[in-house]
């Protein structure tokens, strides 16, 4: 068989097996066995030395076609299977669609814009301050003395150089009385800290918000009011609302409310302990020295505050036994809202 022989029997199998190659690891393996460097081209190239003078021109020309024929169909061969490759890749557009879940918001985050809401019917703004504070604006403005329990190490979180992450969201009230002048009417809420222990109704890291109103002529009948407008819209129009005397550093007279038990209806029960109100939070009239902290005029202005604890709300709203059931992101139990 003659040289010319070989090379159309190479380009005749060039064209019987590439283009039945499936993959592109098929068409290389075909590659290497007609034009590797141990394929048959290469070894029909070497006896080009034994073709006689006078044909070896038209042997050229012969090897120098099959060689195009052979590159040009491995291009074809390769074009072929990578588009196959990327309709296999390619989106279905027949399937149907995957549906993707939508994330709900956490019940505290639904309670709290719950409470934000009702109180901006209200006329109240929301107000925000630092979560790291100054004993300055979390005790020394507020009226607390220096011996009170809660500015123990043990009670409260201090850094090295004397800062403190706040126990309360009441320094807000104090930023914004020395930033603003009155009429201020503003809830503030936010994360606290605090070095409790957790159990089934505290925890070290929890949510307030706090109420502040400085006018002329604010009175404890306004702030009842409000509180029980609130109570109403929250739990219902059933719900009562009773203040007792109390006492905290920044405010006097200071009074604890309760709200009617939402358990029971206020008939008594476990939950309220058979008196029918269960506890909510503090409030009371603004003492005159924290005015006179902040650069007010106590002659002037009068005003309350009132404070609350998120959680608890969202305990009471949604009946919820332990506190930290709201923090253990068990999924069956966050399904539920």
């Amino acid at each position: 068989m003659s040289l010319i022989d070989k090379l159309d029997a190479l380009a005749e199998k060039a064209r019987a097996e590439l283009p039945q190659a499936q993959n592109a690891e098929a068409v290389e393996a075909v590659r290497i066995s007609l034009i590797g460097r141990q394929g048959m081209l290469p070894a029909l190239m070497k006896e080009m030395g034994k073709v006689p003078k006078e044909d070896k021109p038209a042997t050229g020309r012969k090897l120098n076609e099959v060689k195009n024929v052979v590159e040009s169909l491995l291009n074809d061969a390769l074009k072929r299977v990578a588009t196959a490759a990327k309709q296999a890749d390619a989106i279905d557009v027949t399937l149907p669609g995957r549906q993707r879940k939508i994330g709900l918001k956490h019940p505290i985050t639904r309670v709290i814009d719950d409470i934000v809401t009702i109180f901006r019917r209200l006329g109240f703004v929301v107000a925000d301050g630092p979560d790291l504070e100054d004993e300055f604006h979390n005790f020394d403005a507020l009226n607390t003395p220096k011996d009170h329990p809660s500015r123990d190490i043990k009670d409260t979180f201090y850094l090295p150089d004397g800062r403190l992450l706040r126990t309360q969201t009441s320094p807000v009230q104090i930023r914004t009385m020395e930033n603003e002048k009155p009429p201020i009417r503003i809830i503030a809420p936010g994360r606290c800290f605090r070095r409790d222990t957790p159990d089934a109704t505290h925890s070290m890291n929890f949510h307030q918000i706090e109420g502040l109103y400085v006018d002329k002529n604010v009175s404890l009948a306004d702030l009842k009011a409000v509180l029980l407008e609130f109570a109403h819209e929250m739990f219902g129009k059933d719900v009562g609302i009773r203040f007792r005397p109390h006492f905290f550093p920044f405010t006097e007279p200071s009074i604890e409310y309760d709200f009617t038990c939402v358990m029971c209806k206020g008939k008594g029960c476990s939950v309220c302990k058979g008196s029918g109100w269960l506890e909510i939070s503090g409030a009371g009239i603004v003492d005159p020295a924290v005015f006179k902290n902040v650069g007010l005029d106590a002659d002037e202005y009068s005003g309350y505050a009132f404070g609350m604890g998120i959680e608890r709300i969202a305990m009471l709203r949604h009946k919820i036994g332990d506190i930290r059931y709201l923090y253990e992101n068990d999924i069956r139990f966050l399904e539920q809202f």
